[in-house]
């Protein structure tokens, strides 16, 4: 009768370390994957709101180091500010308007940034990533999608991230989607020229501490997940050893 319980207590705890093991595994899962595309990245989307976009270079064209990231601005914008790179130079295309375009504020513009050029210091090597953050002020509409057409040029060769969806298209069908960003509903009472002013002062160190807190996060997750797989295994094994000092007593006892 003793063996019986002890067999069963062992089985439960094989069971559960098993589903520990099987959840760590889904977890592992669930991390976020590196990207194949050359995507956009927002710390906000709330419409007339100045934002960061983190633009994603995740590989080379097919083995070929990246040498120049050549992005193009939406007609909605008129000028975005370059992060620094230490990696690369950059520099702002600017084009002549056909008809001067009025602002918000009553006052006309001629000329806008059409494209901001990123080259490579050293060709970047393609089986690493960089990125390269803009600041740019949203257009005051909600629901729109800003299309971001990207040229990725290479050593040899060079990709056009420049598709854009059709109606009712799935983006995730498209070979060499654009960098997009979607428009939200405004935030009540935020202050644009402020969160301007500290998006553009922060932008560095920004940079830099995003690619710190991504490895940092991914660090964490890992030894959350050990120590938690360290913990049931050592459960399992407190609970029995505790069955098996219980069962002896009983023994004993009789």
């Amino acid at each position: 009768m003793k063996t019986t319980l002890h067999v069963s207590a062992l089985r439960r705890t094989i069971s559960v370390t098993a589903v520990a093991g099987g959840t760590a595994a889904l977890m592992l899962a669930g991390l976020p994957a590196a990207s194949a595309h050359v995507e956009a990245t927002p710390d906000k989307t709330a419409a007339n709101s100045y934002a960061l976009l983190t633009f994603g270079i995740p590989h080379g064209c097919d083995t070929s180091g990246t040498t120049k990231m050549t992005i193009t601005l939406p007609a909605e914008l008129n000028d975005a500010q370059p992060t620094v790179n230490p990696n690369w130079t950059v520099q702002k295309v600017v084009e002549q308007l056909p008809a001067p375009k009025k602002l918000d504020n009553g006052t006309s513009i001629t000329k806008r940034t059409s494209q901001i050029v990123y080259t490579a210091k050293a060709p970047l090597d393609p089986e690493l990533r960089d990125t390269l953050v803009l600041s740019v002020k949203l257009p005051d509409t909600p629901g729109k999608t800003l299309y971001f057409p990207t040229l990725q040029t290479c050593e040899q060769g060079q990709t056009d991230w420049s598709q854009i969806p059709q109606e009712g298209q799935d983006e995730e069908s498209l070979k060499t989607p654009s960098p997009s960003v979607t428009v939200t509903d405004a935030v009540a009472g935020a202050d644009g020229h402020s969160a301007h002013t500290a998006s553009v002062e922060a932008a560095p160190a920004a940079t830099q501490m995003a690619s710190v807190d991504d490895g940092g996060a991914q660090a964490r997750s890992w030894g959350a997940m050990a120590a938690g797989l360290g913990g049931l295994v050592l459960g399992g094994a407190a609970f029995i050893r505790s069955r098996t000092k219980n069962g002896s007593s009983s023994v004993t006892q009789k």
